[in-house]
Protein backbone atom coordinates (compact mmCIF):
# COMPACT_ATOMS: atom_id res chain seq x y z
CA UNK A 1 0.00 0.00 0.00
CA UNK A 2 0.75 3.53 -0.27
CA UNK A 3 2.90 5.18 3.28
CA UNK A 4 0.15 7.79 3.00
CA UNK A 5 -2.95 5.65 3.02
CA UNK A 6 -0.75 3.27 5.94
CA UNK A 7 -0.43 6.11 8.01
CA UNK A 8 -4.36 6.66 8.01
CA UNK A 9 -4.61 2.99 8.87
CA UNK A 10 -2.86 3.63 11.90
CA UNK A 11 -4.91 6.47 13.21
CA UNK A 12 -7.52 3.95 13.78
CA UNK A 13 -7.14 2.72 17.08
CA UNK A 14 -8.81 -0.59 18.78
CA UNK A 15 -11.64 0.84 21.53
CA UNK A 16 -9.00 -1.90 23.68
CA UNK A 17 -6.00 0.56 23.24
CA UNK A 18 -7.69 3.86 23.33
CA UNK A 19 -6.75 4.46 27.40
CA UNK A 20 -2.95 3.39 26.72
CA UNK A 21 -2.49 5.72 23.72
CA UNK A 22 -4.22 8.75 25.27
CA UNK A 23 -2.22 8.05 28.27
CA UNK A 24 1.15 8.82 26.42
CA UNK A 25 -0.96 11.55 24.23
CA UNK A 26 -2.45 13.53 26.92
CA UNK A 27 1.14 14.29 28.66
CA UNK A 28 1.90 16.70 26.19
CA UNK A 29 -0.35 17.71 23.93
CA UNK A 30 -4.20 18.71 24.55
CA UNK A 31 -6.82 15.85 23.37
CA UNK A 32 -10.01 17.27 22.17
CA UNK A 33 -12.59 14.54 21.66
CA UNK A 34 -16.15 14.20 19.83
CA UNK A 35 -18.09 11.25 18.62
CA UNK A 36 -21.03 10.53 16.26
CA UNK A 37 -22.32 8.24 13.21
CA UNK A 38 -20.36 9.93 10.55
CA UNK A 39 -22.21 8.35 7.51
CA UNK A 40 -22.14 10.41 4.91
CA UNK A 41 -19.45 12.71 5.30
CA UNK A 42 -20.89 16.47 4.14
CA UNK A 43 -19.70 20.18 4.34
CA UNK A 44 -21.30 20.35 7.72
CA UNK A 45 -19.31 17.39 9.23
CA UNK A 46 -15.79 18.98 7.68
CA UNK A 47 -16.69 22.20 9.61
CA UNK A 48 -17.18 21.15 12.19
CA UNK A 49 -14.75 18.61 12.89
CA UNK A 50 -12.18 22.10 11.32
CA UNK A 51 -13.39 23.44 14.36
CA UNK A 52 -13.12 21.21 16.76
CA UNK A 53 -9.58 20.33 16.48
CA UNK A 54 -8.74 23.88 16.12
CA UNK A 55 -9.45 23.83 20.13
CA UNK A 56 -6.60 21.54 20.93
CA UNK A 57 -3.51 19.88 19.74
CA UNK A 58 -5.21 16.20 18.68
CA UNK A 59 -8.43 15.45 17.32
CA UNK A 60 -9.94 12.08 19.01
CA UNK A 61 -13.01 10.88 16.97
CA UNK A 62 -15.77 8.11 18.74
CA UNK A 63 -17.62 6.88 16.00
CA UNK A 64 -20.22 4.34 17.27
CA UNK A 65 -20.52 1.23 15.83
CA UNK A 66 -22.68 -0.27 12.92
CA UNK A 67 -24.72 -2.04 15.86
CA UNK A 68 -25.08 0.66 17.99
CA UNK A 69 -26.47 3.01 14.82
CA UNK A 70 -28.72 0.17 14.20
CA UNK A 71 -30.11 0.83 17.46
CA UNK A 72 -29.88 4.72 17.96
CA UNK A 73 -31.32 5.53 14.23
CA UNK A 74 -33.11 2.22 12.54
CA UNK A 75 -32.29 -0.98 10.63
CA UNK A 76 -31.33 0.61 7.26
CA UNK A 77 -28.67 2.52 8.66
CA UNK A 78 -25.89 2.95 8.61
CA UNK A 79 -25.04 3.55 5.14
CA UNK A 80 -21.75 3.04 5.17
CA UNK A 81 -20.22 0.27 7.92
CA UNK A 82 -18.30 1.19 10.25
CA UNK A 83 -14.93 -0.07 8.90
CA UNK A 84 -15.71 2.88 6.35
CA UNK A 85 -16.69 5.36 8.02
CA UNK A 86 -13.20 4.96 10.06
CA UNK A 87 -11.14 5.25 7.07
CA UNK A 88 -12.67 8.06 5.81
CA UNK A 89 -12.20 10.40 8.74
CA UNK A 90 -9.08 9.16 9.53
CA UNK A 91 -7.98 10.39 5.66
CA UNK A 92 -8.88 13.98 7.19
CA UNK A 93 -5.61 15.83 7.76
CA UNK A 94 -6.53 17.24 10.93
CA UNK A 95 -8.21 14.26 12.47
CA UNK A 96 -5.60 12.44 14.78
CA UNK A 97 -7.41 9.33 15.86
CA UNK A 98 -10.50 7.18 15.43
CA UNK A 99 -11.66 4.62 17.90
CA UNK A 100 -15.04 2.95 17.19
CA UNK A 101 -17.55 1.90 20.19
CA UNK A 102 -20.10 -0.71 20.67
CA UNK A 103 -22.62 1.23 22.91
CA UNK A 104 -24.75 3.69 22.40
CA UNK A 105 -23.14 6.84 24.36
CA UNK A 106 -19.34 7.23 23.91
CA UNK A 107 -18.86 7.65 28.10
CA UNK A 108 -16.78 3.97 28.60
CA UNK A 109 -15.10 5.86 25.14
CA UNK A 110 -14.38 8.82 26.73
CA UNK A 111 -13.25 7.14 30.23
CA UNK A 112 -10.26 5.67 28.40
CA UNK A 113 -9.20 8.65 26.20
CA UNK A 114 -10.01 11.67 28.96
CA UNK A 115 -10.09 14.46 26.95
CA UNK A 116 -9.05 17.56 27.96
CA UNK A 117 -12.21 19.02 25.85
CA UNK A 118 -15.22 17.56 24.65
CA UNK A 119 -17.08 18.86 21.89
CA UNK A 120 -20.62 18.79 20.21
CA UNK A 121 -22.34 20.47 17.43
CA UNK A 122 -24.98 23.06 18.08
CA UNK A 123 -28.03 21.17 18.31
CA UNK A 124 -27.01 19.37 21.52
CA UNK A 125 -27.94 20.97 24.70
CA UNK A 126 -24.53 20.92 26.78
CA UNK A 127 -26.56 19.87 30.24
CA UNK A 128 -28.36 17.34 28.76
CA UNK A 129 -25.35 15.28 27.51
CA UNK A 130 -24.70 12.02 29.07
CA UNK A 131 -21.41 13.32 28.64
CA UNK A 132 -21.40 16.27 29.97
CA UNK A 133 -20.79 14.95 34.51
CA UNK A 134 -17.88 12.31 32.84
CA UNK A 135 -15.82 14.91 31.37
CA UNK A 136 -16.43 17.16 34.31
CA UNK A 137 -15.77 14.45 36.75
CA UNK A 138 -12.47 13.79 34.60
CA UNK A 139 -11.19 17.14 34.86
CA UNK A 140 -12.35 18.20 31.33
CA UNK A 141 -14.73 20.92 29.53
CA UNK A 142 -17.36 20.41 27.29
CA UNK A 143 -18.11 22.68 24.51
CA UNK A 144 -21.04 23.26 22.10
CA UNK A 145 -19.76 24.38 18.49
CA UNK A 146 -22.23 26.54 16.10
CA UNK A 147 -24.20 24.21 14.18
CA UNK A 148 -24.10 24.19 10.53
CA UNK A 149 -27.54 24.59 8.88
CA UNK A 150 -28.70 22.80 6.12
CA UNK A 151 -26.10 19.73 6.17
CA UNK A 152 -27.72 16.34 7.35
CA UNK A 153 -26.67 12.68 6.66
CA UNK A 154 -30.06 11.71 7.86
CA UNK A 155 -31.97 14.62 5.25
CA UNK A 156 -29.23 13.66 2.33
CA UNK A 157 -29.89 10.19 2.48
CA UNK A 158 -33.54 10.67 2.44
CA UNK A 159 -33.07 12.68 -0.74
CA UNK A 160 -31.07 10.51 -2.22
CA UNK A 161 -33.47 7.49 -1.92
CA UNK A 162 -36.20 9.65 -3.03
CA UNK A 163 -34.62 9.98 -6.26
CA UNK A 164 -36.06 8.07 -9.48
Amino acid sequence: MNPSFDACVEKIIPFHEAAKISEQIRKQKKIVFTNGVFDLIHKGHLTYLSQARDLGDCLWIGINSDSSVKRLKGPERPVNPEEDRALLLSCLSFVDYISVFTEDTPLELISRVAPHIHVKGGDYDLEALPETPLVRKLGGEVRILPFVPGFSSTDLIRRIRQKP
